[in-house]
């Protein structure tokens, strides 16, 4: 019953604030084209407010899974009319606070002492709203100076609420649509309730903001506040406050003289240095949790807040990626085509070839303008338009990514609309594949996993004799080719023995430079890696 009261309440929200007008009647089957028009709230008086004003009063009083839905479509200028995209930005941090004896009664109860106790000073008032939690400034009693961020009271039954009605539509979806089963909504409905539900836990945000800082402690793309743990928990967080300028300000950005296309590049290279090289990304980069360092106009540095949505990719995953967007970047269309079929994204029995003439069809036209013009998030929908013709899958576990790379490309092009994120970003595919593949890379991912495969060595042996145990009961294919039987159920586990070795042996004290590894451990590894390869039946 809930959820057909909230159901209920948001369309009652919806026709309050003449939401139809964002609706194209004409694409609507007929009883909904009927129910529209009969609405009570079009036989109204017409609203006086803007249609963007409207849709942000809607998304804030729906509460905060709508909310950060507007915050997404706030990044998307390339897609959205400015008057909209203006007021959808306000809900990055400017959403209504709650009470701030609530706020206060919160920490106080959470930290198990006064904000007297605790903080040199406190500001009751707070300094942003955002629709999981608002922030106050605050000193310590050393004199440092930060921010105390508060999660809002009572918030995640609403958010369950709705997570559920969504859960109830994605079954429709998938259960009616068309393309339902391609789309796979139930399971990104679950990715999602995973995400917000996480963002909820001050602890996590917290943790996540500690591993990128120490991600990027070393380079100067990217600077993520420090973490005070002794005054944080699951709804409370307080970090370092950083003075920074709002990446939205390019007026103030460009008074001080700041290098803007340097500063875009730069975003593109931290998204793809999270993803490929850490495998660890910020997945909530819009611009009300990105503020600029500029105090070097000529080497800006970014910061980042906000760590709560964080995402990661399976190895198979982040390969797959990196391979695709090369082969987009180089037009390769026979290697796009080839590696959504190896990986699955597309039916095994996908004809290459056909796939390949599709993608070429889709993105010739693109390139051919320039590459300022392209926008590679639009490039991205067309792309998965296309697929969907041959029955590819969603990817749950890319959703995250492709969100994260539209803000990105939103916010680049937003500082410095002449961005060739082309440009910026192949180089840095080239090297990763080429670092990925060394002789250096792959035997350091041998030694890694070498433990492991040592600490399973006893085992192996009773494992190989059950094998050759099993393949002796059946007399039909041992006829057939008894030693190749044989050989091919033991020929994996020595391949895996010999790798184990040559990794442990390679050098002393880990891997050092190619050069040194001895020769036999060289054998080895060549041995296990021949025995480890497909052989034709």
């Amino acid at each position: 019953m809930s959820r057909v009261l909230r159901l209920a309440k948001i369309l009652r929200t919806a026709g309050r604030y003449r939401l139809d007008e964002f609706v194209d009647e004409s694409k609507l089957p007929l009883p909904a084209r009927l129910a529209l028009r009969l609405s009570p709230w079009r036989y109204g008086k017409p609203p006086a407010e803007s249609r963007g004003i409207r849709l942000r009063l809607a998304l804030e009083e729906l509460g905060t899974v709508f909310i950060k839905f507007g915050q997404a479509l706030s990044t998307r200028r390339d897609l959205l009319p400015s008057d909209i995209a203006d007021e959808l930005a306000r809900l990055q941090d400017d959403v209504p606070p709650f009470p701030e004896q609530q706020s206060v009664a919160i920490i106080e109860e959470a930290l198990g002492k006064t904000v007297g106790e605790l903080f040199g000073s406190f500001d009751p008032a707070p300094m942003a709203c955002a629709s999981i939690a608002q922030v106050h400034s605050a000193t310590l009693q050393g004199g440092e100076q930060v921010v105390v961020k508060v999660v809002r009271p009572d918030i995640e039954p609403i958010i369950r609420e709705d997570i559920a009605l969504m859960f109830t539509l994605a079954k429709l979806v998938e259960r009616y649509h068309p393309d339902g089963h391609r789309l796979r909504p139930v399971e990104v409905v679950a990715d999602y309730e995973l995400v917000i539900l996480d963002e909820l836990d001050m602890s996590r945000e917290a943790a996540n903001a500690s591993q990128l800082r120490r991600n990027f402690e070393d380079k100067k793309l990217l600077y993520v506040p420090e973490i005070y743990w002794d005054y944080s928990c699951s709804n409370v967080l307080t970090m370092e406050r950083i003075f920074g300028i709002p990446v939205t300000d390019i007026e103030t950005l460009r008074a001080k003289g700041t290098d803007l296309k340097m500063l875009g590049e730069r975003g593109v290279e931290i998204f793809f240095t999270q993803v490929f090289n850490d495998s660890f990304f910020h997945a909530d980069m819009h611009p009300g949790n990105i503020f600029v360092d500029a105090s070097d106009p000529q080497d800006p540095t970014y910061i980042g807040v906000d760590c709560a949505i964080v995402g990661s990719l399976s190895d198979a995953d982040q390969y797959y990626l990196g391979r695709n967007l090369l082969a987009i970047f180089r037009r390769d269309y026979r290697e796009v085509a080839q590696l959504h079929v190896e990986c699955g994204w597309v039916p095994p029995d996908t004809r290459v070839q056909d796939f390949e003439s599709a993608m070429r069809a889709v993105c010739e036209p693109i390139f051919e303008r320039p590459i300022s013009e392209i926008s590679f998030g639009q490039l991205l929908i067309y792309l998965f338009q296309t697929a969907s013709r041959f029955d590819m899958e969603v990817q749950p576990s890319l959703v995250l990514l492709q969100k994260t790379l539209l803000n990105i490309e939103g916010l680049g092009r937003q500082l410095y609309p002449e961005l060739n994120l082309w440009d910026t970003a192949q180089p840095f595919l080239e090297d990763w594949v080429e670092r990925r593949y060394s002789p250096q890379a792959v035997l350091q991912r041998l030694q890694h996993h070498a433990p492991s495969w040592i600490e399973q060595l006893p085992q192996l042996p009773e494992a190989v004799l059950e094998s050759l145990q099993q393949t002796q009961h059946k007399p039909t294919a041992l006829a057939e080719s008894p030693p190749r039987q044989k050989r091919q159920s033991s020929q994996p586990l020595l391949g895996v023995i010999l790798l184990a070795t040559a990794a442990l042996t390679a050098t002393p004290d880990g891997l050092q430079i190619i050069a040194e590894a001895p020769a036999a451990s060289w054998l080895l590894a060549l041995t296990g890696i021949w025995l480890l390869l497909p052989r034709q039946r």
